[in-house]
């Protein structure tokens, strides 16, 4: 039984030891069980009944009232038929007689009128969990009731506004409050007045903000689910409610049920004795409330506050549409202007070109201040951003600390500001990772913004603390002014609505169809480029191989023929030597393209190779083959690599001839090779004093057929190079050099076995 029948405590004094234990076991205001504060207010009156047997389970202390019953203790556990002349308005109501029907749905409450004592009332039944409640308050007449607006006024509004400013015109003839206003709750759960109707000695409170802890979680939770809330004067004493067991009745859906102690002290310094409030439910969530308030007690009919929650509902679709409507009007643009952005990327053939001619219509789609285009160690800008080198900054930060495609944020100025030396140009900002491994990405930056927020009231929450037992005890005290508190907000930008985020997604979705379009485009390129060159590949082993034989005969017959000219002129002598040495310069050359072919698509196996005997023996062979006898060569270190055998010899002997053949006209000929280990890699040096390479030579010097125009007098054919270069690729190393008047230097960088 509820202590207050079971210990016969004075309801006064009962009602003080409940408040103390209320603020007793919490804090903060998300804390406070509003749900179950075990009272109704005393204009209404409660009966619980068990959901399957029908037995009273609980009861207000007030049916007493108005229910002939002289000992309210003997109804627990009997059946409302059980007291015929006590229920008899309840027993022949319509809704007692079918209330299978009326309760087979959780908290759906049904309305019906019955009279008491020749009194008329309003009769509510709905089921929670396992009870069903039977709920009573008196009609009331409301003679100054006016509705002359047809139910479909709030859709030929073509303005948010304008919706909320009817919706208050049309409440205010049916609850006609000294304050009513439309209150919207903002994303951190916080509100705005927006809309407001007022009585002249009113203060406006229209445009004040009300911080989070005002309309805490829990509470906004129970707004969703039920959705008028009326309390009639907060200094009225609020009804116990009775029970034979000690379970804690959920009053959730009850319209009587009391208001928290914080909720009413509240109320109560906000200059109130009464408030009534309706929902505005958008797409299944609390998007704000109509708030009413009156400086002295007021207590609006059930059927009225019903016709209330109509309205406020009617408004409500009707607000939605028009959001809908404009969101559509919206995508259309977007999608038109998006068609157009498409049509100006499919101009180019390069992803960072066609980002680079659009950067502007990239930046107004969003409505940001500035852009960043990075796209590996190249950045470009377009409007108002940070210097480049704070963009490299952000960059890193994002890659170190962000593993979502899109990030946005319109406080990066507040959050990271000092650790990243920001500017106010880059107080809001959007990343979107177009491709991480190429450190391809879009940054899109807003300017902060000077944000005054006005409060009703300073919204730091205070505790205050009470001495219970001779323990001291915290508990939340409710704001005690609600004159404006304006804060200044630094550091943020304005918000990213969610139609910048939909042209964000325009935009990725355009990037991501252009990379397509721009794979498949180098993919179907690749495929005829892999086929052309395995044509010239197998041209090239045909001419080297194939044609070798009728060269042979054409150099055995041209030294033939010049034997048998014992007698000839030198003239003639000459021009069949002319012959023979263009055959072997085209021999050379077919021997090199073949030798070029075999360095792309032969068999490699990788293995420890040593170098010194290869290098050693090249060298001594170079110095007859370019007739340089007086060539300095200097071997130093040779560290093993890891090589394919043949081709590592292709490379030395390719990079040594050239080195000797270059310097081999200098007065000292000198070229030192020399190779060092570094971590994991191998690099050999073969410096030579030679040619040196002109700097207008350097763009071409793997190239295929490329000669320098200083090495005209020295033979070949500029295939040697690319050779090299191809087989240095192959067994996963690199060739590199370095030149000047005094000489080069080629680099090779072998893996370590």
């Amino acid at each position: 039984m509820h202590f207050i029948a079971k210990y016969n405590i004075p309801l006064k004094k009962a009602l003080s030891l409940i408040d103390q234990n209320y603020y007793m076991n919490f804090v903060d205001c998300h804390e406070e069980p509003i749900h179950i504060p075990g009272y109704i207010q005393s204009f209404g009156y409660l009966i619980g009944i068990d959901a399957e047997s029908h037995s009273i389970t609980f009861f207000s202390k007030n049916i007493e009232d108005i229910f002939n019953i002289e000992n309210t203790q003997q109804l627990f556990d009997k059946k409302i038929t059980a007291f015929p002349d006590s229920f008899k308005s309840i027993i022949d109501s319509d809704i007692y007689n079918s209330l299978n029907t009326f309760t087979r749905r959780e908290n759906e409450t049904y309305f019906d009128k019955i009279f008491i004592n020749g009194k008329e009332y309003h009769f509510s039944v709905f089921k929670s969990k396992t009870n069903i409640f039977l709920e009573f308050e008196a009609v009331l007449e409301n003679p100054n009731k006016r509705i002359s607006n047809k139910y479909d006024n709030f859709y030929i509004i073509d303005d948010a506004q304008e919706i909320w400013e009817q919706l208050l015109n049309t409440l205010s003839s049916i609850v006609n409050y000294d304050r009513m206003m439309i209150y919207k709750f903002m994303m951190d759960g916080s509100g705005k007045v927006i809309a407001e109707r007022r009585s002249e000695n009113m203060e406006s409170f229209l445009g004040l903000h009300y911080p989070e802890s005002d309309i805490p979680r829990q509470a906004r939770e129970l707004y969703l689910k039920k959705r008028k809330r009326i309390f009639s004067d907060v200094y009225a004493e609020t009804v116990p409610i009775l029970s034979k067991s000690d379970e804690i009745i959920d009053l959730t859906y009850s319209a009587s049920r009391a208001m928290s102690p914080i909720h009413g002290q509240y109320i109560k310094n906000s200059g109130a004795a009464s408030s009534f409030s309706v929902s505005i439910i958008i797409d299944d969530h609390l998007w704000g409330l109509v708030t009413c308030q009156n400086p002295e007690a007021k207590h609006i009919d059930l059927e009225d506050r019903v016709q209330a929650g109509i309205f406020t509902a009617l408004a409500s679709n009707a607000y939605s549409s028009f959001k809908s409507k404009n969101e559509l009007k919206y995508r259309l643009e977007l999608n038109e202007k998006s068609s157009q952005l498409k049509a100006e990327f499919l101009k180019n053939n390069n992803l960072f070109d066609s980002l680079i001619d659009n950067k502007l219509e990239i930046k107004n789609l969003t409505e940001a201040d500035g852009l960043a285009i990075v796209a590996d160690e190249n950045i470009v800008t377009e409007g108002t951003t940070p210097t480049r080198e704070t963009i490299e900054k952000i960059v890193q930060w994002a890659y170190e600390n962000t593993n979502d495609t899109i990030y946005v944020s319109r406080s990066f100025l507040k959050d990271h500001g000092e650790e990243l030396g920001l500017d106010e140009n880059a107080a809001g900002i959007v990343i979107y990772f177009v491709e991480r491994s190429k450190n391809n990405l879009l940054i899109w930056f807003r300017k902060e913004f000077d944000e005054h927020i006005n409060w009703a009231g300073n919204p730091e929450k205070k505790i205050g603390v009470f001495s219970q037992n001779g323990e001291e005890k915290q508990i939340v005290s409710p704001r005690t002014s609600f004159q404006i508190f304006t804060e200044n907000i630094k550091g943020n930008s304005k918000r990213w609505n969610s139609r910048n985020i939909a042209a964000l997604q325009a935009i990725r979705d355009l990037i991501l169809e252009t990379s397509h379009k721009n794979y498949n485009t180098i993919k179907r390129l690749n495929d005829e480029l892999k086929k052309v060159n395995e044509e010239l590949d197998s041209f090239s082993y045909t001419i080297s191989h194939d044609l070798g034989t009728p060269l042979t005969v054409m150099k055995l017959n041209a030294q033939m023929l010049l034997k048998s000219l014992t007698d000839g002129s030198e003239k003639s002598k000459g021009k069949i030597n002319s012959i023979i040495e263009e055959i072997d310069n085209m021999a050379e050359m077919m021997h090199d393209v073949l030798q070029l072919s075999r360095a792309k698509h032969s068999e490699i196996e990788l293995g420890r190779q040593e170098t010194y005997r290869i290098i050693e023996k090249i060298s001594e062979n170079a110095k007859i083959t370019f007739d340089s006898p007086k060539s300095e060569i200097i071997i130093k270190d040779c560290p093993d690599v890891l090589a394919d055998k043949t081709m590592l010899h292709q490379v030395f002997l390719n990079i040594i001839n050239n080195a000797i053949k270059y310097s081999s006209q200098q007065e000292n000929p000198k070229v030192e090779i020399e190779g060092k280990e570094e971590e994991d890699i191998i690099i050999y040096r073969i410096s030579d004093n030679g040619i040196g390479i002109p700097d207008e030579n350097k763009h071409k010097m793997f190239k295929i057929f490329n000669r320098m125009d200083n090495a005209k007098k020295f033979k070949g054919n500029g295939v040697g190079l690319s050779i090299v270069h191809r087989i240095m690729r192959r067994i996963g190393g690199n060739i590199d050099y370095e030149s000047d008047k005094d000489g080069t230097s080629f680099i090779l960088t072998f893996k370590k076995p």
